[in-house]
């Protein structure tokens, strides 16, 4: 099996200390079997050789099992698998993805990894599912809520969905969970590369709710004119 298979290997190139240090650092979110990020990519592309022949709908399959191990390890090569596929995506794969977040992520890296990348290019093509952010935004599970902004940074360093960032940031904007305090703090500091204006005054007119987590991470790449002034109450 594909999971046995890809255990043994990881099992042979564990490294105790970064073992000890990422299951410290996630605090038991996920598991981890302590194979370092570089070595997880390079068995995930020798991994992929092996599917060659297989259809999207074949690998999305395989991924949602290894996505189902909640595993950081196993975790990473779905989300690198699931990224391949991006130029064979159709607009029935959303009800896999957005499976994935409300059943499999539990930490802010697994859910960045897939965020910004599959998830986040899948909206670029088919932004007929941006509403369905809306609904992420409003629910019970935080890695929802912060995969509704997080989901954004892709198409937004491409020029889309300005007023859809404002209209999640507006949802979560006064939300008591740092990580999510922070999700859309780097939405709307990922905004400000190409809109900072935009971004600036959104900022000024919300500054006395939101976080002043949020306010900082939105803010973080203006001048310090602009910085100050945003901090200012």
């Amino acid at each position: 099996m594909l999971i046995d298979e890809l255990g043994a290997e990881f099992y042979r190139q564990i490294d105790k200390k970064y073992q000890a240090d990422s299951r410290n650092y996630f605090k038991g979110e996920m598991k981890n079997l302590g194979v370092r990020v570089p070595v997880v990519r390079k068995i995930s592309s020798e991994f992929y050789e092996k599917m060659k022949g297989k259809s999207k709908d074949e690998i999305l399959k395989s991924c949602e099992e290894l996505m189902k191990t909640k595993c950081n390890e196993f975790v990473t090569v779905a989300q690198d698998w699931a990224f391949r596929q991006k130029k064979k995506f159709t607009p029935e794969d959303f009800d896999t993805f957005e499976r994935w977040v409300k059943n499999y992520i539990t930490n802010w890296g697994t859910c960045d990894d897939l965020c910004t990348h599959t998830v986040g290019y899948f909206l670029l093509q088919f932004p007929q599912f941006l509403p369905r952010l809306n609904v992420w935004a409003k629910s019970e599970n935080q890695w929802e809520r912060r995969a509704a902004a997080v989901s954004l940074i892709y198409p937004m360093r491409r020029g889309k969905y300005l007023e859809k960032a404002f209209e999640i940031a507006d949802i979560l904007l006064e939300d008591r969970e740092d990580l999510v305090q922070k999700g859309y703090g780097w939405m709307l500091k990922a905004a400000a590369d190409k809109w900072e204006d935009e971004v600036f005054e959104y900022v000024l007119k919300n500054r006395e709710r939101m976080p002043r987590t949020s306010l900082r991470y939105a803010i973080e790449k203006m001048p310090p004119n602009r910085r100050k002034e945003a901090m200012e109450k």
